[in-house]
């Protein structure tokens, strides 16, 4: 897309719709956010949901500094230090010698990190094939690829947080 596209204030009904879609994300995220913390099937004593996020990036990315892990999930670093040590002491992460800078170190997902990584995923994908069971494949299809562009546009462009007169 073009700086000059991207610059462009959109129509009224462009501007309607993208209200709508605002609506129904909101609503979209809220439900998410609450099934995260519906009791599905627990994790190791103390583990907290954003640990799962952490893991999920060293599974995904692999190993990672402490730093790269808080770029990547939008928090502090000391929040992902807190989550690295339930991690690590969960068995789940372990610590290693930064190859780049060996005075550093590295986070990496360890087998049984992956392990539980993988049956947490396999409950997400049950339940989602729940969810989307009766829906024909074509709308599946679609919705996909439509998140998936959305995802991206979000990505790429960034919000404009002041009002313009224009």
């Amino acid at each position: 897309m073009s700086a000059t596209a991207r610059e462009r204030r959109g129509t009224a009904a462009e501007l309607a719709a993208a209200d709508e879609l605002g609506q129904r994300l909101v609503r979209f995220m809220r439900a998410v956010n609450r099934a995260k913390w519906l009791p599905a099937r627990p994790g190791p004593d103390g583990l907290e949901r954003l640990a799962y996020s952490v893991l999920f990036c060293l599974v995904h990315e692999g190993p990672q500094r402490a730093g790269r892990l808080a770029e990547l999930l939008h928090t502090e670093a000391s929040t992902i230090s807190r989550q690295s040590r339930s991690l690590v002491a969960h068995g789940l992460v372990e610590r290693r010698a930064d190859p780049v800078d060996g005075r550093a170190c590295v986070l990496a997902a360890t087998a049984e990190g992956v392990r539980v990584f993988e049956e947490n995923r396999a409950l997400r994908n049950r339940w989602l094939a729940d969810i989307l069971a009766d829906w024909p494949a074509t709308d599946r299809d679609t919705l996909t690829a439509l998140l998936d562009r959305l995802t991206a546009g979000i990505e790429t462009t960034t919000p404009r947080h002041h009002a313009d007169p224009k």
